[in-house]
């Protein structure tokens, strides 16, 4: 075959070389020849796609990157332009014109519903009463973080935003350090956190929602709402509908919004389970489907279905190794200390959703000291002095009940602020908290007796546990150590 394609190719040669022999050389009719091709190819390249682009001599390293396929939605459109904008004003020294709405670091997607919601509403409202205002949404999340959540991919997905998140503000994307930015725009909104991390700390807060305990930050902002209820998101868009019910004329509402907001919510609880829910919960859920293309269907048909899908693409962690179960849902800042030498610490928490044997078959070696390699590496790019790992896995009791186990594991580093006396008395500082307290009731790891100084693995069964415990009762361990 390979030769009957040489010989025809051979003859087509002959035949093109005969029929130019008189008026040209050999050289120029072959120029000829890849000349009339190369037109032949772009006739066939404007037939099928209808334009031709020219092919430009481009030095090494500056060749064409194909651009990321934009979001379709309406939504995404929006976000995208907004994002754009901010960069442009930025560029042209017009940020302190801006207003961030921020989730939390851990980026889950009740903060990035949250801060979505928020920005969008506070924009298009002011577009009908007053001067327009310049909002952003900003996820405090590096960009290749956010599809370690799969259940984030999946709704963004389902809201018809970029599959590459490119619509989205990502922290990893911001033009310039936080501590200088946050001095020069116009004000932040705290969306699922109580009070700014410590980078945030000369901006202005503005208005803060949030679902969790008050830490008293910003008692001027408004609005200023804390309200337990399963999800920030609720807090949000009930505030957001009972503004946009008063306004003369209502701005246009997407639907991808408003399944976003439906989802997460069915998310955090538990598709308005009762006993994971409010009566505010199931209330907004109700006047947010009404807006939407969903305003005929059942709410608990549909907030089921939401969580349902949501939730098995949150449990989808099994091609996910160490790193990414440790950074997936990382949250850390800085805590002051009484202490002259080393007045500042950094604090950081993991929230893994599997137990601790499970995460050292995910490591090469799978053994305890690559786990701790790893996680070594990881606080190590962070810059986290004290570090606590949150894990929790389900077992069978004797009655074949299921029930909850939950680890913490504490590792106290000596090369990024504290040298090693410190390092030893903040470990032991938080080593009595975790282990003096009578609600965690800790015991040691079935392998603690082969870990290194300054590290500790404990289980408990302790249901109320978790990071909303864990976290005070180390900070405030932390700030009382001299």
């Amino acid at each position: 075959m390979a030769k009957k394609r040489r010989d025809g190719l051979q003859t087509r040669r002959k035949v093109h070389v005969m029929t130019y022999q008189k008026k040209t050389s050999f050289s120029s009719t072959w120029r000829h020849y890849s000349n009339t091709m190369r037109n032949i190819i772009g006739l066939m390249t404007l037939a099928v796609f209808g334009t031709v682009h020219a092919v430009e001599q481009r030095p090494l390293g500056s060749q064409i990157v194909r651009k990321p396929d934009t979001g379709v939605g309406h939504f995404s459109e929006w976000s995208r332009n907004s994002k754009k904008q901010f960069l442009v004003d930025w560029q042209s020294d017009k940020v302190d014109q801006w207003i961030i709405v921020m989730g939390n670091e851990g980026g889950d997607l009740d903060s990035i519903t949250s801060a979505l919601t928020w920005a969008y509403h506070l924009e298009h409202k002011s577009q009908i009463i007053s001067e327009p205002m310049k909002v952003i949404a900003l996820l405090q999340t590096p960009s290749d973080q956010l599809d370690l959540r799969p259940e984030n991919k999946l709704a963004l997905d389902d809201s018809r935003m970029n599959s590459e998140h490119r619509d989205l503000l990502n922290i990893n994307e911001l033009p310039e350090d936080i501590e200088t930015l946050s001095r020069r725009i116009k004000g932040i909104v705290l969306v699922d956190h109580a009070e700014p991390l410590r980078r945030w700390k000369d901006a202005k807060v503005l208005s803060i929602f949030d679902h969790h305990v008050d830490a008293g930050a910003a008692p001027d902002a408004s609005p200023r709402i804390f309200e337990k209820v399963a999800s920030c998101t609720t807090l949000v868009a009930r505030q957001m509908l009972d503004e946009l019910e008063q306004l003369d004329e209502e701005y246009h509402m997407p639907h991808e919004l408003l399944q976003l907001i439906l989802g997460a919510i069915a998310i955090d609880s538990d598709g308005l389970n009762p006993d994971k829910s409010t009566g505010t919960d199931k209330a907004v859920s109700k006047r947010v489907l009404d807006r939407s293309r969903w305003a005929d269907k059942d709410l608990d048909d549909v907030m089921g279905d939401l969580d349902e899908k949501l939730g098995d693409a949150k449990k989808d962690l099994d091609g996910m190794g160490l790193r990414d179960l440790l950074r997936r849902d990382w949250k850390g800042d800085f805590v002051d200390t009484p202490s002259p030498r080393t007045p500042t610490v950094h604090l950081g928490f993991a929230s893994i959703p599997i137990g601790m044997d499970e995460q050292i078959k995910r490591t090469e070696w799978e053994e305890p000291f690559n786990w701790f390699v790893i996680h070594a590496a990881w606080t190590a790019q962070v810059g986290t002095d004290i570090s606590i790992s949150l894990s929790k896995y389900k077992v069978k009791d004797e009655d074949g009940k299921k029930k909850k186990i939950r680890e913490i594991v504490l590792v106290v580093r000596d090369d990024i602020r504290v040298d090693d006396d410190q390092a030893n008395e903040l470990f032991d500082v938080v080593f009595r908290a975790i282990e003096e307290d009578r609600n965690l009731n800790v015991t040691a790891w079935h392998g603690a007796d082969k870990l290194r100084r300054r590290q500790m693995v404990w289980q408990h069964e302790y249901e109320e546990g978790g990071r909303k415990y864990v976290r005070p009762l180390v900070e405030k361990a932390v700030k009382g150590w001299k």
